[in-house]
């Protein structure tokens, strides 16, 4: 086991404890979602700037050494990074990484969600906007559902506990699913969970008009099949969980980051996938840690600079105020 050198934990100005740490592997991906990316494409970051596989480990364990026990690894879509399960693998071995977990759109989950789990990746969040073909096409620009649900159920046998499903809802496209993912919620190896969609699509296309709030979805499952609040309910996860009230199935989350923002109690950073600590998915500033490996700085060094950056973590990110400032790049850039 590698270890993690043992330092105090990371606070913010604002006394949040960060111990969640998100992880871009590529800013690549096979799919061109319309809340996420052009239909064109974005340019990609070239390869010689992504960081390599040893970069992303001691920067893993560094974080754990200060007090970072969650790692999701993410993308663009992180299964089209080649090799994978090596850099899973690699993580698991970082004393102090306690939980590493992945985000894709699992297009490529049937060939790989077996050699990940052997590698150690426990957790796996399965995006999915649409339970219809032509609605998923027109969503991602792919006709890609059937090959989608494969990986799913494949990523089901063998990842302990629910697979995450994550839904964006958009106003008079897919908001007409949101009984559909309740009847696969209601599937004991699922968990649906609903992100509200927020302004971080490459085209600016984002409009309050094409959000559908939580609460509202979480109205028209009720009417159908009546929900009560998770006994369970972690009070630091940013989703609110609901159960069916007849105890079938798994179950229903909501991410309601615009209209019910959870900032205050945030527990998350990220790394984009050329090295830039990002203190919030909406910041306008980055920490540029790439530039610290490759000049050589040590490892006390780097944890200063992420002390200092996090210490000056964002208190919330305004997307409903009157000052609020698009963030600096888009989701697929960011690492979601």
């Amino acid at each position: 086991m590698e270890n993690a050198i043992e330092r105090p934990p990371l606070r913010d100005r604002l006394g949040r404890t960060i111990d969640n740490l998100r992880i871009s592997v590529t800013d690549r991906c096979n799919f061109r979602c319309v809340y996420c990316m052009p239909a064109d494409g974005l340019q990609w970051i070239p390869r010689a700037e992504i960081l390599s596989f040893e970069e992303i480990v001691r920067l893993a364990g560094i974080f754990a050494g200060l007090g970072t026990r969650k790692f999701r690894l993410t993308g663009g879509e992180p299964l089209v990074r080649a090799e994978l399960p090596t850099l899973v693998r690699m993580l698991a071995a970082v004393d102090g990484v306690r939980d590493i977990s992945l985000t894709t759109n699992g297009f490529l989950l049937e060939e790989q969600a077996e050699p990940l789990a052997l590698a150690g990746l426990r957790r796996i969040n399965v995006s999915l906007d649409s339970l219809v073909r032509e609605t998923f096409e027109r969503l991602v620009r792919r006709d890609a559902l059937e090959r989608t649900l494969r990986g799913l159920e494949v990523a089901r046998r063998h990842f302990p506990g629910p697979v995450k499903v994550n839904a964006v809802l958009l106003r008079g496209l897919n908001d007409g699913e949101a009984v559909r993912f309740a009847e696969l919620a209601r599937r004991r190896d699922f968990e649906v969970r609903f992100i509200e969609f927020m302004p971080l699509d490459a085209d600016h296309v984002w409009s309050m008009e094409k959000l559908v709030p939580g609460d509202e979805v979480r109205g028209r499952i009720n009417a159908v099949y009546p929900l009560i609040p998770d006994p369970e309910q972690d009070p630091r996860s940013p989703s609110r969980d609901f159960v069916f009230a007849d105890g079938v199935g798994g179950k229903i989350g909501f991410i309601n980051s615009v209209s019910e923002p959870f900032c205050e109690s945030c527990n998350r950073v990220r790394i984009t996938a050329d090295g830039k600590l990002r203190t919030c998915l909406f910041s306008v500033r980055e920490t540029d840690l790439r530039a610290l490996l490759r000049d050589g700085a040590g490892d006390d060094e780097i944890a200063g600079a992420i002390r200092a950056a996090v210490w000056e973590k964002e208190p919330g990110h305004r997307i409903n105020h009157p000052d609020f400032v698009f963030a600096s790049r888009s989701m697929s850039q960011i690492g979601g």
